[in-house]
């Protein structure tokens, strides 16, 4: 598995944070989501996958290696 963000889409809601927050961050200066690992620790895939189903701007990708 392989996570991308789409940091112009975002619109700083943290339900990326609140699902996965080993894997998504947010900028001090705007919440913007950061990217702490593109490729999520094992046991969290279906965390990073709920985070992307859950983002409002649709900015995570997952793509499935």
């Amino acid at each position: 598995m392989k996570v991308e963000v789409d940091q112009h889409a975002c619109v700083g809601s943290g339900q990326c944070l609140l699902t996965a927050p080993d894997v998504f961050d947010q900028r001090d200066s705007d919440a913007v989501v950061e990217l702490l690992t593109d490729t999520p620790p094992d046991g969290r895939e279906q965390a990073v996958r709920n985070a992307a189903r859950g983002c409002p701007a649709s900015a995570i990708t997952v793509v499935d290696d």
